[in-house]
């Protein structure tokens, strides 16, 4: 009998310290908290940004074969140079989105090459992000003037590269409209290598991109799930502590 009651009060025990007291409340919180912050991060990469797989090595080193990207939603007016896009054009591909670097942009002319480095406004560019011991651009090409409006794009891998400058005979001159893009990539995620390198080659000819929101969102997708997992853990080992405690206390002494 006495040990039936000593085990009834070790799980009433156990229960108001898994219940109640200032640790359940919190445990509540972080909880609330930690699921409000894995849906917001979910819910705001969804809005912004777009997986795509990249089919070709025309991106390589920075983008390989089959490489899976993600690429944030962006208006064709917020393109800069440098970039690495995600756009559509039918003079281009039929019915399939294009991934390239902007080199270019409306009322930029481009050249290549001076000193071995291709050369926006007459000013050579910096491009470290290409394959190590490779030229700018294999083929070359005369000067460019680019239309308002219109972008001209290359590939990293700049000898096997179907770019602006396999199209330097088309009406557009290879450009691009803006209004083609859909997307800039921001991240290679399968296989992990991260956050692309911001184009700083770029910078002395004007504002560069910053990179999206997705170190942001990362962040709040694992600190959510972190304190779902804690909060949730806090009841099973709070419960297991009263239980241990309340039957440590619970003991019969026997004296001498």
């Amino acid at each position: 009998m006495a040990s039936a009651q000593r085990a009834g009060s070790a799980e009433s025990v156990a229960s108001q310290a898994s219940k109640g007291g200032l640790g359940g409340r919190l445990s509540g919180v972080a909880v609330a908290v930690g699921l409000l912050l894995f849906l917001a991060g979910f819910g705001w990469a969804a809005v912004t940004y777009r997986p795509y797989t990249v089919p070709t090595s025309s991106m390589t080193p920075t983008i390989d074969a089959g490489d899976r990207v993600l690429a944030q939603r962006v208006e064709g007016a917020d393109v800069r140079r440098g970039d690495v896009v995600v756009f559509s054009d039918k003079t281009w591909v039929t019915g399939a989105d294009v991934v390239k670097r902007v080199v270019a942009v409306g009322g930029d002319t481009v050249a290549c090459c001076t000193d071995g480095k291709l050369s926006v406004n007459g000013k050579p560019v910096d491009e470290p992000y290409l394959p190590k011991g490779t030229p700018a651009e294999v083929k070359g090409f005369p000067t460019v003037t680019v239309p308002k409006g219109r972008l001209f794009l290359l590939g990293d891998e700049r000898q096997g590269s179907l770019d602006s400058t396999a199209h330097l005979t088309d009406a557009a001159e290879g450009t691009v409209s803006r209004s083609a893009v859909h997307a800039r990539v921001d991240s290679v995620v399968w296989p992990m290598r991260g956050m692309l390198a911001r184009p700083t080659g770029f910078e002395a000819l004007g504002t560069v991109s910053e990179a999206g929101p997705l170190p942001l969102i990362e962040v709040m997708i694992v600190a959510g799930a972190v304190l779902v997992l804690g909060g949730a853990a806090y009841g099973p080992i709070a419960a297991r502590v009263g239980r241990s405690r309340a039957r440590s206390g619970a003991e019969p002494v026997h004296a001498g």
